[in-house]
């Protein structure tokens, strides 16, 4: 079945390490005819021009779509409902939507809320893949393969959308899981967000120190694995922290309290 996977038109909106891994993997696996990638940055899509990524670049979204047979949102979280809101009108009725949001409550909403007559026709998904690089630049093809990818479709998605979606991540050599959108959420919030939160946190906090320098200068390999993902998009992860608060909030709760524990051992000599 997935060898007869043949996609003509895939619009990638957000043409970064995600974004521009997915095309790449289905042009490896020869299951997209032409890739038009859509951006807010002209730099970021003559690199992906230029990598041959993406066969076309634009920067109108609901021109892009007009013919589509399938649609990549791989922009942060934050944009998801804007662009949603955009394309709606122009999308082809044969048009498959998904997404690489690594949240899936609020896009399921915005999506059900914006995409209209459409939204039978998105699949929610997550690849759990990534890199702390970001860009055209960062993608490569073989990032998915033997990576899970989430999928969290509703009860309205149809049977046509749901089976290309899963196709297509398979054809990139992805392995699919299905979830419900909340228990998703409330996994990465932990295993997920909340590492980049403390990371974030970590490094803020050496960097406000006045011996900040000669301490980064002295670190060695662990302090450096544990702070790499700190060279993450600010942006993303700032959509990410945000769009999950709720669950979050419950594990840094969760995590304070552990912190909290450890400091008192410490402190009593224990």
């Amino acid at each position: 079945m997935r060898a007869n996977l043949k996609i003509g038109k895939l619009v990638v909106i957000g043409v970064g390490l995600i974004g521009g891994s997915f095309a790449l993997a289905l042009k490896k696996a020869k299951a997209v005819k032409h890739v038009v990638g859509v951006g807010r940055s002209r730099r970021n899509l003559a690199a992906a021009l230029k990598m041959r990524i993406i066969d076309e670049a634009g920067t109108d979204v609901a021109q892009a779509v007009a013919d589509a047979d399938l649609v990549l949102l791989a922009m942060p979280v934050g944009q998801m409902a804007e662009v949603m809101a955009r394309i709606a009108p122009h999308l082809p009725q044969r048009a498959v939507v998904t997404d690489g949001g690594s949240t899936k409550q609020d896009v399921v909403a915005y999506a059900r809320h914006f995409l209209g007559a459409h939204f039978p026709r998105f699949v929610p998904a997550h690849p759990i893949a990534g890199t702390e690089n970001s860009g055209a630049a960062a993608a490569f093809a073989d990032l998915y393969r033997g990576r899970n990818v989430i999928i969290t479709p509703q009860p309205e998605t149809t049977a046509r959308a749901l089976r290309l979606v899963r196709m297509a991540w398979q054809r990139c050599g992805a392995r699919i899981v299905r979830l419900e959108a909340q228990e998703h959420d409330v996994i990465f919030a932990a295993v997920s967000h909340l590492p980049h939160v403390l990371v974030f946190a970590l490094v803020n906090a050496l960097a406000r120190r006045p011996d900040a320098k000669k301490l980064f200068g002295f670190s060695a390999g662990g302090l450096r694995d544990t702070v790499r993902i700190a060279g993450s998009s600010p942006e993303m992860w700032r959509d990410i922290c945000v769009a999950n608060r709720d669950e979050l909030l419950a594990v840094l709760d969760d995590y304070e309290d552990e912190l909290e524990s450890a400091r008192s051992a410490i402190e009593s000599g224990d």
